[in-house]
């Protein structure tokens, strides 16, 4: 079977790391990718027999493509450390290693847990994430949100899925929106050249009813009502971050 590594990045999470690191044992080589983790999270780590590599955490791309060379087998399985791959995913993936896959890196798709709920529509049906790929063929893209793989090869799909528990409690979930908002004006800040009554106005509200309306997410019930909110109040959130950028700019200018 050709050897496998897993990848997981870290920062504090000793709530739901050891179902993730259960779910990759076997994996030839666990590689914990910790910023500095102030909580039991290595602990559990080491628990598990991962080996453990730190580095000051800047945004996710950046973070994965350093930890992506230093694996020491050719194929990466990557996992966030709210995810668990389930065990027909586990089973499908050590049957791809047992041949010579033809692919360069594979779409896995996901069932996303909200509030303890599975969530099947709210923007969030058909979500798919490129985790299981060559070492030396792929790499993220240079995004500060929503970065996905670029690869030299060809991209195939597998059948089964990762498992998302994409939430703890509210206090983290609206730190998570607040980040990545921060995040996301870097992204948008060049593209964006000025900002207008519209940018707040009008692109928040479209987001609650693209996810709510359009992506049918009140067939998710209260559940799919909170997700549309706070997509809603994360895009609002995006572009008082890129006035904040745009004003420390045109400081430095003067």
């Amino acid at each position: 079977m050709i050897p496998l590594t897993a990848i997981i990045p870290t920062y504090n999470e000793e709530e739901c790391l050891s179902n993730a690191l259960k779910s990759v044992q076997f994996a030839d080589e666990i590689l914990v990718v910790d910023s500095f983790s102030t909580d039991k999270t290595l602990e559990i780590a080491k628990s598990f027999g991962a080996k453990i590599i730190q580095r000051k955490f800047e945004y996710p791309a950046s973070q994965k493509n350093w930890a992506i060379p230093q694996a020491s087998h050719p194929w990466i399985i990557l996992l966030d450390a709210d995810e668990i791959i389930s065990e027909s995913l586990k089973t499908e993936i050590q049957m791809m290693l047992k041949v010579n896959p033809d692919k360069s890196g594979y779409w896995i798709y996901r069932d996303n847990y909200f509030l303890g709920k599975k969530v099947n529509y709210s923007g969030w049906q058909g979500d798919k994430v490129i985790r299981f790929f060559k070492r030396d063929e792929c790499q993220y893209e240079d995004k500060y949100v929503h970065e996905e793989i670029i690869s030299s090869g060809k991209i195939g799909f597998l059948k089964h899925k990762i498992i998302h528990n994409t939430y703890k409690n509210f206090e983290h979930y609206l730190l998570k929106i607040e980040r990545y908002a921060e995040w996301q004006s870097k992204d948008y800040n060049k593209k964006v050249r000025t900002i207008k009554p519209y940018h707040f106005i009008i692109k928040p509200p479209f987001r609650f009813i693209n996810h709510y309306i359009l992506k049918l997410g009140f067939l998710d019930g209260y559940v799919g009502l909170i997700i549309s909110a706070l997509q809603s109040y994360g895009v609002f959130l995006r572009y008082i971050y890129i006035i904040r950028l745009k004003l420390n700019q045109d400081k430095k200018r003067t």
